[in-house]
């Protein structure tokens, strides 16, 4: 599934809101994995940007699925979206340390919206819930998005 083309259809939309919702349940995990590694030194604020990245796709989730529930339309099972994401936005890949993944997982969500936010608005197809608060709904999780990978940026900046 390409988001390089306007979103067709309810189905169309709802399977990308799900690529989504498993994108951001991959940072959650990867993140709260993190966070909780003892073995790691991460230190406070470290760990502390990593508990707040695992809140707020948790949060990203809940807004996404909300979208889903609204539409009139058939889910795909959950194993094959999350072979979509791994295959399009390599969610399986290893990353070498803890701040680069976690830049990696912003990034990646903040592309993944951005293109998503285009293809909506690039779409003359009436969707079965208000196009305008899909948008903003989009718009304002791509922005936390973008001051995450901000906030990444800054610790690594930091610890250099």
């Amino acid at each position: 599934m390409s988001l390089t083309v306007p979103v067709g259809s309810d189905h169309q939309l709802a399977r990308l809101l799900q690529i989504g919702i498993v994108l951001e349940e991959v940072v959650e995990a990867r993140a709260a994995k993190h966070a909780a590694d003892s073995a790691a030194d991460l230190g406070d604020e470290v760990t502390a940007m990593l508990e707040e990245a695992a809140e707020e796709s948790a949060d990203h989730r809940n807004r996404l699925e909300a979208l889903v529930d609204e539409l009139d339309a058939e889910t795909v099972p959950f194993e094959e979206i999350e072979m979509l994401v791994e295959a399009q936005y390599e969610a399986d890949e290893d990353f070498d340390g803890v701040l680069y993944d976690q830049l990696c997982n912003e990034e990646t969500a903040y592309k993944f919206y951005d293109d998503l936010i285009d293809a909506v608005e690039a779409s003359d197809v009436q969707f079965g819930i208000d196009r305008e608060r899909l948008i903003d709904t989009l718009a304002a999780i791509r922005e936390e998005e973008a001051e995450g990978v901000e906030e990444v940026t800054q610790l690594m900046e930091e610890r250099r």
